[in-house]
């Protein structure tokens, strides 16, 4: 069997098992070991060195050490006090507590890394609210659900760091990377929610409010009145943000001074989060501590073991000489070195679809990195842009991880409103591709900058 043809049936196989709801590691190692002594049965007493070789990584000590850092903010009520700020100093722009639910979830995003955690933690707090203010609640459970994807694009990202370390690329500067397409998105959000809030709920809600207000003013209907907050209640909340501040940049600036590893980073933002909600939450306590220290295992052992089943299966399909063939079949495309980017992204898109971020990163990225290397792609441009299509498939059908997490905060809201109200998200998530596209620079610049890798 040739090289490409094997590649090909690999993939697929490991494809049609994970469809078929196989968890991940037992899906991409299953593929492997099954193929792996169909080639060649000698080589399966090299499995514990390849395993142990690849998994004593430095870097993969990042993971454990983030979600150990996201894991005390999200079993307190961090989310709340940062909604709270947010909502009170931008409650009068037109759609301010939506634009408050976005920014919450972008500076949550920076906390957390995860995008699950991101939408639930935001969302249990945001949708209701966003609802009580008259917003359709499609829409509000759309925005959330966008929102939430901003966890695996603004650092830290552990999908950021699985890419990193798949194509052996500094993960330092693919967090880097990923900032100012955050920002971007971010603002592009905020700018629709204003414009739908003003467009869609302010003109209709304005009229029935000032009749009701002229028949009785006890029974003004709340949703179109905002509330209102006084400068000190404004300033007063400001306290709030500093510890959330303080874990930012003492990660990324560590990051980006060349202070410290992403690894080391890790483990700063770790103790600066168990710090924090220690002195603030009051979450020192033992119930407190073993359901953060369980979190950070459950996870980090379900990703880590990912990992392995990864690592197992790139080492088959590398060994067959299938990757370089799949590689050099995509190359040979009479379409151009954009036109196979074209093909790639939207090769991504149909994954994401189907498949979680982390099982399409370790399961393509080896393929897709000579690809870039060849047509002269910058991979830590490419960074960014894979982690954009991963969101979009964070917030569409039939494997939306997103939007079955928001539906379980809001049960009584069809999953065809949600789906409306998160389509014009997917629109913003593809003009930022199109315009780190155009503009490269706006993923490379800071990388480019950073002390160090």
């Amino acid at each position: 069997m040739d090289p490409l043809t094997l590649g090909i049936l690999m993939f697929g196989t490991a494809l049609v098992l994970l469809l078929l709801g196989m968890p991940i590691w037992a899906g991409l190692s299953g593929t492997a070991l099954f193929f792996l002594v169909f080639l060649d049965p000698s080589k399966l007493a090299q499995i514990p060195y390849i395993l142990y070789s690849n998994l004593e990584n430095f870097s993969l000590l990042a993971i454990p050490l983030f979600i150990l850092m996201a894991a005390p903010l999200a079993h307190t009520k961090a989310s709340g006090d940062l909604y709270e700020l947010l909502h009170r100093w931008l409650h009068w722009l037109p759609g301010g507590v939506g634009i408050s639910n976005v920014l919450a979830c972008a500076v949550f995003a920076a906390l957390t890394g995860s995008s699950p955690a991101t939408a639930a933690a935001i969302g249990g707090l945001g949708i209701p609210e966003m609802r009580q203010r008259g917003y359709p609640a499609g829409f509000a459970c759309g925005l959330i659900c966008a929102g939430g994807t901003l966890g695996i694009l603004i650092p830290p990202s552990i999908t950021m760091i699985l890419y990193g370390v798949a194509t052996e690329t500094s993960i330092g500067k693919c967090f880097m990377a990923g900032i100012i397409p955050g920002i971007i998105l971010t603002v592009l959000m905020c700018a629709w929610t204003s414009f739908y809030f003003y467009t869609r709920v302010m003109r209709k809600q304005k009229p029935l409010a000032e009749e009701t207000q002229a028949k009785d003013t006890q029974s003004l209907d709340t949703r179109y009145v905002a509330q209102t907050f006084t400068w000190s209640e404004r300033f007063g909340a400001l306290p709030r943000l500093l510890p959330f501040m303080l874990i930012i940049f003492g990660v990324l600036g560590s990051l980006y001074l060349g202070w410290a590893s992403p690894s080391e980073a890790a483990a700063v933002g770790a103790f600066l989060s168990l710090v924090v909600t220690a002195i603030v939450y009051k979450a020192y306590r033992p119930k407190h501590l073993k359901a953060i220290l369980s979190s950070t295992l459950n996870e980090s052992t379900m990703i880590l073991m990912i990992i392995a089943g990864s690592l197992l299966f790139g080492y088959v399909l590398s060994n067959a000489y299938a990757t370089q063939s799949m590689a050099q079949a995509i190359i040979g495309l009479p379409l151009g070195r954009w036109g196979i980017m074209i093909v790639i992204n939207i090769f991504l898109l149909l994954l994401g679809m189907f498949l979680p971020p982390v099982a399409i990163i370790l399961m393509v990225a080896p393929i897709i990195f000579p690809i870039l290397m060849a047509l002269g792609f910058d991979p830590i441009w490419f960074a960014a842009v894979m982690t954009l299509n991963m969101e979009i498939g964070l917030i569409t059908p039939p494997v939306g991880l997103n939007l079955y997490i928001v539906k379980g905060i809001a049960p009584d809201i069809p999953m065809s409103a949600v789906l409306k109200g998160a389509l014009p998200f997917v629109f913003m998530i593809a003009l930022t591709i199109v315009i780190i596209s155009i503009f490269p620079q706006l993923a490379t610049w800071l990388p480019s900058m950073m002390i160090g890798t």
